[in-house]
Protein backbone atom coordinates (compact mmCIF):
# COMPACT_ATOMS: atom_id res chain seq x y z
CA UNK A 1 0.00 0.00 0.00
CA UNK A 2 0.79 3.46 -0.57
CA UNK A 3 -0.51 6.79 -0.12
CA UNK A 4 0.47 9.01 -3.39
CA UNK A 5 0.65 12.89 -3.41
CA UNK A 6 0.53 15.84 -5.76
CA UNK A 7 2.55 18.83 -6.33
CA UNK A 8 1.81 21.27 -9.31
CA UNK A 9 3.46 24.49 -10.61
CA UNK A 10 2.06 26.48 -13.47
CA UNK A 11 5.03 29.11 -14.84
CA UNK A 12 4.61 31.58 -17.96
CA UNK A 13 7.84 31.74 -20.28
CA UNK A 14 8.17 34.37 -22.70
CA UNK A 15 9.48 32.72 -25.32
CA UNK A 16 7.67 30.85 -28.18
CA UNK A 17 6.70 27.47 -27.74
CA UNK A 18 9.25 25.72 -30.07
CA UNK A 19 11.94 27.45 -28.00
CA UNK A 20 10.83 26.59 -24.57
CA UNK A 21 10.26 22.23 -25.94
CA UNK A 22 13.90 22.86 -27.47
CA UNK A 23 15.25 23.76 -23.93
CA UNK A 24 13.58 21.31 -21.65
CA UNK A 25 14.15 18.34 -24.23
CA UNK A 26 18.02 18.89 -23.76
CA UNK A 27 18.41 16.52 -20.44
CA UNK A 28 21.74 18.33 -19.77
CA UNK A 29 19.84 21.65 -18.81
CA UNK A 30 18.09 19.90 -15.19
CA UNK A 31 21.67 20.09 -13.88
CA UNK A 32 21.70 24.05 -14.09
CA UNK A 33 18.04 23.77 -12.70
CA UNK A 34 18.60 22.49 -9.60
CA UNK A 35 19.43 23.88 -6.14
CA UNK A 36 23.27 23.17 -4.94
CA UNK A 37 22.78 21.72 -1.75
CA UNK A 38 20.90 18.53 -3.61
CA UNK A 39 24.48 18.14 -4.97
CA UNK A 40 22.44 16.68 -8.55
CA UNK A 41 24.38 14.98 -10.85
CA UNK A 42 24.07 13.61 -14.17
CA UNK A 43 25.81 9.99 -14.52
CA UNK A 44 24.38 9.25 -17.90
CA UNK A 45 21.61 9.06 -20.36
CA UNK A 46 21.79 12.83 -20.95
CA UNK A 47 24.20 12.77 -24.01
CA UNK A 48 21.45 13.33 -26.53
CA UNK A 49 17.95 14.85 -27.12
CA UNK A 50 15.30 13.62 -25.20
CA UNK A 51 12.92 10.48 -26.83
CA UNK A 52 10.66 7.79 -25.70
CA UNK A 53 12.40 4.86 -23.45
CA UNK A 54 15.74 6.98 -22.44
CA UNK A 55 17.36 6.23 -19.55
CA UNK A 56 19.03 8.95 -17.19
CA UNK A 57 20.65 7.95 -14.01
CA UNK A 58 21.41 11.01 -10.92
CA UNK A 59 22.85 10.58 -7.56
CA UNK A 60 21.47 12.87 -5.32
CA UNK A 61 22.41 14.01 -1.83
CA UNK A 62 18.51 13.81 0.37
CA UNK A 63 19.92 14.67 3.26
CA UNK A 64 23.80 15.32 5.16
CA UNK A 65 26.02 12.67 4.09
CA UNK A 66 22.78 10.25 2.97
CA UNK A 67 23.79 9.93 -1.50
CA UNK A 68 21.14 8.31 -3.20
CA UNK A 69 21.23 7.03 -6.96
CA UNK A 70 18.06 7.68 -8.88
CA UNK A 71 16.82 6.04 -12.39
CA UNK A 72 14.49 7.80 -14.01
CA UNK A 73 12.81 6.55 -17.87
CA UNK A 74 11.23 8.98 -20.23
CA UNK A 75 7.95 6.57 -20.86
CA UNK A 76 6.63 9.40 -23.11
CA UNK A 77 7.31 12.09 -25.58
CA UNK A 78 4.41 13.79 -27.15
CA UNK A 79 5.67 16.56 -29.42
CA UNK A 80 2.79 17.11 -32.00
CA UNK A 81 0.26 19.44 -32.06
CA UNK A 82 -0.41 22.81 -29.76
CA UNK A 83 0.06 20.86 -26.50
CA UNK A 84 3.71 19.14 -26.03
CA UNK A 85 4.85 17.13 -23.11
CA UNK A 86 7.04 14.05 -21.89
CA UNK A 87 6.30 12.35 -18.89
CA UNK A 88 9.46 10.83 -16.53
CA UNK A 89 8.79 7.80 -14.09
CA UNK A 90 11.63 6.88 -11.57
CA UNK A 91 12.71 3.17 -12.09
CA UNK A 92 14.62 3.05 -8.77
CA UNK A 93 15.79 5.99 -6.36
CA UNK A 94 14.47 7.46 -3.08
CA UNK A 95 10.60 7.36 -3.61
CA UNK A 96 8.02 4.45 -3.24
CA UNK A 97 6.84 6.09 -6.65
CA UNK A 98 7.45 9.24 -8.99
CA UNK A 99 5.57 10.17 -12.15
CA UNK A 100 6.14 13.87 -13.49
CA UNK A 101 4.28 15.31 -16.39
CA UNK A 102 5.90 18.38 -17.71
CA UNK A 103 3.31 20.01 -19.98
CA UNK A 104 3.82 23.25 -22.69
CA UNK A 105 1.39 24.62 -24.61
CA UNK A 106 1.24 28.33 -26.43
CA UNK A 107 0.24 31.46 -24.82
CA UNK A 108 -0.39 34.62 -25.33
CA UNK A 109 2.75 36.10 -23.36
CA UNK A 110 4.49 32.92 -24.84
CA UNK A 111 4.65 29.36 -23.24
CA UNK A 112 2.46 28.28 -20.08
CA UNK A 113 4.50 25.50 -18.65
CA UNK A 114 3.11 23.15 -16.00
CA UNK A 115 4.88 20.62 -14.06
CA UNK A 116 2.41 17.81 -12.24
CA UNK A 117 4.35 15.83 -10.04
CA UNK A 118 2.75 12.22 -8.14
CA UNK A 119 4.79 10.93 -5.77
CA UNK A 120 4.58 8.52 -2.56
CA UNK A 121 6.80 7.75 -0.10
CA UNK A 122 8.97 4.95 0.70
CA UNK A 123 8.35 2.07 3.46
CA UNK A 124 4.30 3.26 4.11
CA UNK A 125 3.12 4.16 6.72
CA UNK A 126 6.32 5.28 8.26
CA UNK A 127 7.50 7.60 5.50
CA UNK A 128 4.79 9.71 5.47
CA UNK A 129 6.71 11.29 8.83
CA UNK A 130 9.04 12.49 6.60
CA UNK A 131 6.29 14.02 3.95
CA UNK A 132 6.70 17.76 5.77
CA UNK A 133 10.38 17.46 4.88
CA UNK A 134 10.00 16.09 1.40
CA UNK A 135 7.66 18.32 0.29
CA UNK A 136 9.15 21.06 1.64
CA UNK A 137 12.33 20.49 -0.05
CA UNK A 138 10.16 19.33 -3.56
CA UNK A 139 8.72 23.03 -3.48
CA UNK A 140 12.10 24.74 -2.64
CA UNK A 141 13.09 22.74 -6.04
CA UNK A 142 10.71 24.16 -8.10
CA UNK A 143 10.91 27.02 -6.38
CA UNK A 144 14.48 27.16 -7.78
CA UNK A 145 13.80 26.20 -11.05
CA UNK A 146 11.28 29.10 -11.98
CA UNK A 147 13.79 31.37 -10.53
CA UNK A 148 16.69 29.95 -12.92
CA UNK A 149 13.82 30.11 -15.82
CA UNK A 150 12.95 33.78 -15.24
CA UNK A 151 16.83 34.53 -15.04
CA UNK A 152 17.08 32.69 -18.26
CA UNK A 153 13.92 34.11 -19.92
CA UNK A 154 13.35 37.26 -18.50
CA UNK A 155 10.07 37.96 -16.58
CA UNK A 156 6.26 37.85 -18.63
CA UNK A 157 5.40 40.95 -19.41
Amino acid sequence: MMKVHQLEQTQILPIPLEEAWAFFCNPKNLDDMTPEDLAFKTISGNDEEMFQGQIICHKIQIAPMIWANWTTEITTVSDEGKQLYFIDEQRSGPYRFWHHMHRFEACAQGTRMLDRVHYAMPFFPFGEIGLPFVRNKLETIFGFRRTCLEERFGPVK
